[in-house]
């Protein structure tokens, strides 16, 4: 038996599992504790603590002492030992979530040489990649008996086809800087298939879906045969859908007329341009735009309960408020790609499975869509199986109507802590 500790940092939150795994039953590991820790920033940071097993000792507290996500960790491992007298020295593995892995297209086990190739591509996946790498280097730092292991989101999209993830650009330039399409949510599609496999007791080889990763970060994945053939983010995880920051897909020379600063026209002549930086229309992009610069808010339940749904029927009504617009602008992309994956998977499409915070709680998203994509043959959405989900379900919640034999509509609550500890139990090499 050995204790897997799978941590997954955000931009500004930590979220933590530890996992007992065993040689007998490597492909399920076992939930001993959860934790999250939102605003690590401040001011307000939010600690919880969630031992599985012991009830009485469950925390959600304000916590002064939490600066970032290196001081987050360590006052995890406080509590660790304080609540349920788990000694640092029992945790023999870190699994990593890592954003952006570039070319790795397996989990690799951190060194000096790995850590240095992720921090090269920080810049690529500014809101994660950053945070993995604080963690990860106070974790070597508090548990330097552990080995701690990055397990990349990237990986999942490995098979994508040649067509699909090049870029019409030079290709000299493309290859030397690594310009392609790489994918991400990787570890969520990979628990997403694994599920809805066994959900639809198919092997996940020969299972086709489209899956939807719909949360404060938004994306979608097509999957043929187990396997990603095509997935709306890119090079970074900015392209694609919108997000609660992001702006998803834009027109790739808006960012020079949006600044303040630009010409007012376009111009060749060097001396009226003005330089734009590359970190600049990254953080407009990744950290101004989305929901949150339509609305003002990055809760889509909020944006939800204040638009107008009644029109979502007629594709040309005009939204007249910003969270209707913001809901229809999600909507049509979503939309948008569910019918090109369709194409895709040339129609062969087990089912559509909903996953994310937004596409495990949204009813009314989950109902836009079910309405749009029955003209495909999907099964309608039962409205009281889709508003009454709960936790215990199980991981998979089939929402179309009994006895209808369309193409299934699923909710999947999928795991990335998880998923890296199943993983981590079943790669050989990580274990003496």
């Amino acid at each position: 038996m050995s204790l897997v500790l799978a941590l997954n940092a955000g931009s500004s939150s930590l979220k933590i599992s530890l996992f007992r795994c065993s040689a007998e039953d490597a492909a399920n590991p076992v939930l001993l504790l959860s934790s999250s820790i939102s605003s690590v920033f401040g001011p307000q940071t939010k600690f919880k603590f969630n031992p599985v097993a012991h009830q009485n000792r469950l925390l959600n507290e304000e916590v002064n002492s939490i600066r970032d996500h290196a001081s987050a960790f360590t006052h995890f491992l406080d509590r660790l030992k304080e609540e349920v007298s788990v000694n640092r020295t029992d945790i023999k593995h870190v699994a990593h979530r890592v954003v952006h892995g570039g070319d790795y297209t397996g989990p690799v086990i951190i060194s000096e040489e790995s850590y240095h190739y992720i921090e090269r591509l920080a810049d690529l996946a500014p809101l994660h990649n950053g945070p993995a790498l604080s963690v990860i280097k106070i974790t070597i730092k508090a548990l330097p008996h552990a080995k701690s292991i990055a397990f990349f989101d990237s990986a999942f999209h490995k098979h994508l086809p040649t067509h699909v993830a090049t870029y019409a650009i030079n290709q000299q330039i493309a290859k030397e800087r690594g310009l392609r399409k790489y994918g991400f949510h990787g570890l969520s599609y990979a628990f997403i298939l694994r599920a809805v496999a066994a959900q639809l007791r198919k092997a996940p080889d020969t299972l086709n879906i489209i899956a939807l990763h719909i949360g404060s970060g938004a994306s979608m994945c097509a999957i043929r045969n187990g396997q990603s053939i095509d997935t709306t983010m890119g090079l970074t995880p900015l392209s694609g859908l919108p997000g609660a920051t992001r702006a998803g897909d834009v027109d790739a020379s808006l960012i020079f007329h949006y600044t303040s600063h630009s010409p007012a026209r376009m111009s060749h002549d060097p001396g009226l341009s003005k330089e734009v930086r590359v970190t600049e229309a990254e953080d407009i992009l990744n950290f101004k735009s989305g929901w949150k610069a339509l609305t003002g808010t990055t809760d889509f339940k909020e944006v939800t309960e204040k638009a107008d749904l009644s029109t979502l029927a007629d594709p040309m009504s005009r939204a007249t408020d910003p969270n209707t617009l913001a809901f229809r602008i999600l909507l049509d992309r979503i939309l948008h790609y569910a019918g090109a994956y369709y194409l895709a998977l040339r129609g062969d499409v087990d089912a559509i499975v909903f996953a994310g915070g937004v596409g495990e709680r949204s009813i009314e998203l989950r109902h836009a869509i079910g309405e749009a994509v029955a003209c495909l043959g999907f099964a309608a959405i039962d409205k009281t199986k889709n508003s009454q989900i709960k936790d215990d379900d199980g991981i998979v919640v089939d929402i179309g109507k009994e006895g209808d034999k369309g193409k299934r509509m699923l909710v999947c609550h999928t795991d990335e802590q998880l998923e890296m500890a199943r993983e981590c139990s079943l790669v050989a090499e990580f274990w003496p």
